[in-house]
């Protein structure tokens, strides 16, 4: 029995098609609806099949306001798109196209308010249920993170692990936790899975930029890969830090007058392509681990579109574990040469979750 090549995808927002939405953005005032949304998934996983795509994070607001605490006129969305949640989930199986969701950054397991963490939990949960409706096995996650450290992490920590035991079942078959770049190192939620068992995420640039008790890295993907069961493939984050300058506001002491200046790099900030030569040291030194890469690259498809043949071009043993052949080469350098996209804005490359 042959094995799947390793998959590649990207988060919500298609930059190569900018007339394909990710989900209904409308007010509420516009009855927004789940359904137009999953009207909006359909012509994009076209999409993906078409560059022959493999994976793909779907937006954190799928659903309109189908959480709101003080709408309950679209509560019913999710129970009244199963059929539509249904025929999604089927193409995306027979497209072999891999579906995941991240929520946004104020959704929080550890937050010391209840009412936020009730909250939290119903968008965590409301998620979870369109998934499950899709009838998607459990390689189809939802991606979160720890949440804030309200001034003590290892409290933080606690109470992370003690909400854990409070979520619904769905959540919790669900939910992958993924260490941060600022609050939560590796070591941070590799406790958290020793106390739950909550499955890891592997983030790479996270990893360099918040490792502060110096763990091994090839080692650390190890025990994090490990927290997936046998016989589901786990997925890990990869992105390239902005290395340009950075254009910033300021005002001018003497006249008073705003003026823009150039600072140096974040190393926190996501590039707009995935630099192939990092990439490949990556997976050289993870070769003996099996996981699909989510991009989490600001050009999103761009970027991986980009990728490919980059991998053919100067890494061809790393792209043969994509399933991506030398003779592969003249398909995938047209595809990088038609490229070049009108009106994206800088707003346009956000990491939308």
């Amino acid at each position: 029995m042959s094995v799947r090549a390793l998959r590649l995808g990207f988060p919500v927002k298609v930059l190569a098609r900018p007339d394909l939405k990710s989900n209904d953005t409308r007010r509420w005032q516009k009855e927004p609806h789940l359904k137009t949304s999953l009207e909006y998934v359909d012509a994009i996983l076209d999409h993906l099949a078409r560059h022959a795509i493999g994976m793909y994070r779907l937006s954190s607001d799928l659903a309109p306001y189908a959480t709101h605490p003080d709408m309950p006129q679209f509560h019913g969305m999710v129970r009244e798109s199963d059929a539509e949640l249904g025929a999604i989930g089927r193409k995306s199986r027979d497209l072999d196209i891999r579906l995941s969701f991240h929520p946004s950054q104020y959704v929080l397991l550890n937050s010391p308010d209840p009412v936020l963490t009730a909250k939290s939990v119903a968008d965590l949960l409301s998620q979870s249920e369109m998934l499950d409706r899709m009838e998607l096995g459990p390689e189809a996650v939802v991606v979160t993170h720890v949440g804030g450290t309200y001034g003590d992490i290892a409290a933080s920590r606690e109470r992370w692990v003690t909400n854990w035991e409070r979520v619904p079942e769905p959540v919790q078959r669900r939910l992958v936790l993924e260490h941060d770049d600022l609050r939560f190192s590796a070591a941070d939620i590799l406790w958290i899975h020793e106390r739950t068992g909550v499955r890891l995420i592997f983030d790479h640039q996270h990893f360099w930029c918040l490792n502060p008790e110096r763990l091994d890295m090839v080692e650390t993907v190890g025990r994090i890969l490990a927290t997936w069961p046998e016989g589901v493939r786990p997925k890990v984050h990869f992105s390239s830090p902005r290395t340009e300058f950075r254009s910033l506001q300021r005002t001018d002491r003497k006249t008073g007058r705003k003026k823009t200046v150039q600072a140096p790099p974040i190393w926190t900030g996501h590039a707009d392509f995935t630099n192939p030569f990092e990439f490949t040291r990556f997976m050289r030194d993870t070769a003996r681990f099996t996981f699909d890469v989510m991009l989490e690259s600001k050009a999103k498809d761009v970027s991986l579109i980009k990728l490919r043949p980059d991998l053919v071009r100067y890494a061809p043993d790393v792209a043969a574990r994509f399933g991506l052949q030398e003779s592969d080469a003249a398909l995938l350098d047209a595809e990088e040469a038609v490229l070049e996209v009108d009106g994206i804005e800088p707003g346009d490359r956000d990491e939308a979750a």
